[in-house]
């Protein structure tokens, strides 16, 4: 079953829709709550949450791209799952860390619509204009939370290439949104 056919599915109410997504999507929904939590039982259960969220979210959200659709609810889900452990045991996680590097280029939580998608859009462009190993590492560490030495593993790097390349990226990221007009 392809996506078009899924969503007409979740449109319809048709419960199938949700088995359908973890059929043709399950493995990756399963990869991000993995990379983000660390743990299988609790992966598990965010896909869950995640498709649960999609079934109550379409109708009336239509979703051009289901995959992306899923796989941002499921990260959020993780996220905030992650949050709120953390905030149980006040233990440092690997996305804080991930967040704390960020946090010399990308603004605060910005309220006002207009301004997130500002600044989503700009950093859209300023992924375009990485070359694929830098894309790569900067979406690795960033939006799947992987741990430096699992991005230099999967990529056959040092730890140190990584760590630069990373470096050099955020400074990049950072001139990119000065010149966007996007307040740090």
């Amino acid at each position: 079953m392809n996506e078009k056919e899924i969503i007409a599915l979740f449109l319809a109410r048709d419960e199938k829709a949700i088995d359908e997504c973890r059929t043709l999507y399950g493995a990756y929904l399963l990869s991000i709550s993995k990379s983000i939590l660390r743990d299988m039982r609790d992966s598990e259960e965010c896909l869950s949450d995640a498709l649960l969220e999609a079934w109550n979210s379409i109708p009336p959200q239509h979703p051009d791209n289901l995959k992306a659709y899923l796989g941002t609810i499921c990260r959020n889900g993780c996220l905030n799952r992650l949050r709120d452990d953390t905030r149980m045991k006040r233990g440092g996680g690997m996305p804080e860390a991930a967040y704390e590097e960020l946090e010399e280029c990308i603004p605060e939580y910005a309220p006002d619509i207009t301004d997130r998608l500002a600044l989503r859009d700009a950093l859209n462009a300023f992924l375009g204009t990485l070359s694929k190993q830098a894309r790569i590492i900067f979406v690795q560490r960033y939006w799947y939370m992987f741990s430096v030495s699992e991005i230099a593993n999967d990529l056959g790097m040092r730890e140190n290439a990584v760590k630069a390349s990373l470096f050099r990226t955020r400074k990049k990221l950072r001139e990119h949104l000065k010149k966007e007009g996007i307040a740090i």
